[in-house]
C-alpha cells in the first residue's frame, strides 16, 4: 500500500513527507495506522551516522492495528496499539523478562532494517528506504511492527498521547522504578530533566523519594520539574553543584540519574553518591567517560537501556499511574502536525519542546 513518511535522506538536511510503497505484513507482523507517535533525541542517531539514509525513524507510535499477519494471535484487527521497541522474546534475556537486553536488541532496534538487512518499504523511483526504526518507524501514516513489539491499549484512552509511553517515558520511569528500584524516604538526584529525566522525576514520587533533586540548563524545564514533585532544583553550570547537592542530601545521594551522556555530567552523578549509592546512565554517551581509581568505590553504576522495563507489563502500569493522577505525564507533551516535523525537532534539540508529538495527516 502506499503511505505518507518523513524520509531523512540527508543527515544534514530536512526530514522531507514523501510517499512509499509499503510491504504487507510478514506472519508475524501487523499494519498500525499511526494516530501519534512521540519524538525522543534517539530520532536524531540517523543523522550522526548510527544508521544509513534514506530511513524513516520514529519510534514512540500510538495507533489502531489495520491487518495482522498470518501468525499473529495476541493482536486482532481494530485494536488500539502503542509500538515499543523490537526484541526476539526467544533469547535467554527476553526469557528471562529483560527484553531490554535482547541479544539481537542493536540491530533490531538502530538499523532501520530487518536482521536480514531487508525493508519493508520503496520509493517513487523503486529504492529501498528504511523503515524498521524501532521495529516501527512511525514517522509515517502506517507502519509495520511486528506482534512482540506492540501493547494492546483500552480503546477509550486519548491515543495520540500514549505513543511516548512506548520509549521516552518508560526509560525515565522505567529507570527508576523497574532498574534502579528507587526505595521509599531515600534521596534521588536527576541529571538533564527533559522528557526521560522529568519521567524519572514523576517517578521518584511515585517511588517515594522524599528529596528529588532535578538539575539542568533551562529554567523552564526546572519550573516544571518543582510542579512535577521535584523538592529541589540546580542550574547545571553552578559553580558549587556538588557541594549544593552534598548539603541538600546530607553527605550525598543514595540515587542519581543522568539523561545528558556528557561525560562532565556523568561523573558529577556519580561523585555526587554517598557510599552504598547507585547512578543510573541512559541516553547516548557524548565521550568517553574516564574516572579516577576511587569513583566506583561502595557505588554501583548502571547503563540502563528502555528502563530495562517490558513494555507489555510496563505500559500499562505507567497507563494506571496516570490514571491515578499519580503520573502526568501528558504534561510534557506538545502536538504538531506531521507537517511541521522539521519545526517540532528543533524546538526539541534547542532545549524548547520537551516531547513533540506528530500528527499525522495534519
Amino acid at each position: 500500500m502506499q503511505i505518507e513518511a518523513a524520509v531523512l535522506r540527508d543527515p544534514a538536511g530536512p526530514l522531507v513527507i514523501e510517499t512509499l510503497e509499503l510491504a504487507a505484513p510478514g506472519p508475524h507482523e501487523v499494519l498500525v495506522r499511526i494516530v501519534g507517535a512521540g519524538m525522543c533525541h534517539t530520532d536524531v542517531l540517523p543523522r550522526v551516522g548510527y544508521a544509513p539514509t534514506p530511513i524513516v525513524t520514529g519510534h514512540e507510535g500510538s495507533g489502531v492495528v489495520e491487518v495482522v499477519g498470518s501468525a499473529v494471535t495476541s493482536v486482532a484487527v481494530g485494536d488500539h496499539v502503542v509500538l515499543s521497541f523490537d526484541s526476539c522474546r526467544e533469547c535467554a534475556n527476553c526469557l528471562a523478562g529483560q527484553p531490554a537486553y535482547c541479544a539481537t536488541f542493536m540491530p533490531r532496534n538502530l538499523s532501520g532494517r530487518n536482521l536480514d538487512g531487508t525493508t519493508g518499504a520503496t520509493d517513487a523511483s523503486g529504492a529501498e528506504v528504511a523503515t524498521r526504526w524501532f521495529g516501527q518507524s512511525s514517522f509515517a501514516s502506517h507502519c509495520l511492527a511486528s506482534d512482540r513489539n506492540v501493547v494492546v491499549v483500552d480503546k477509550s484512552l486519548p491515543l495520540a498521547l500514549m505513543g511516548p509511553l512506548g520509549c521516552g517515558i518508560q526509560t525515565g520511569a522505567g529507570s527508576i522504578l523497574v532498574a534502579m528500584k528507587v526505595q521509599p524516604g531515600t534521596s534521588l538526584v536527576v541529571f538533564g530533566v527533559g522528557a526521560v529525566g522529568l519521567a524519572a522525576v514523576m517517578a521518584g514520587v511515585v517511588a517515594g523519594a522524599t528529596t528529588i533533586i532535578a538539575v539542568d540548563l533551562q529554567q523552564h524545564r526546572l519550573a516544571l520539574a518543582l510542579e512535577l514533585g521535584a523538592t529541589h532544583t540546580f542550574h547545571g553550570n553552578d559553580a558549587d553543584l556538588l557541594g549544593e547537592i552534598q548539603r541538600v542530601t546530607g553527605g550525598g545521594a543514595q540515587y542519581s540519574f543522568d539523561t545528558t551522556g556528557v561525560p562532565a555530567v556523568m561523573k558529577t552523578a556519580l561523585a555526587c553518591l554517598r557510599m552504598t549509592g547507585v547512578c543510573g546512565y541512559v541516553g547516548v554517551q557524548l565521550g568517553d567517560l574516564v574516572l579516577d581509581g576511587s569513583a566506583l568505590v561502595g557505588k554501583t553504576a548502571l547503563g540502563i537501556l528502555e528502563g530495562s522495563a517490558d513494555p507489555h507489563v510496563f505500559i500499562p502500569r505507567m497507563i494506571e499511574l496516570w490514571q491515578a493522577g499519580r503520573f502526568p505525564f501528558d504534561r510534557l507533551i506538545e502536538q504538531y502536525p506531521m507537517s511541521r516535523i522539521n519545526e517540532a525537532e528543533a524546538s526539541s534539540l534547542a532545549g524548547g519542546t520537551i516531547k513533540p508529538v506528530l500528527i499525522p495527516g495534519s
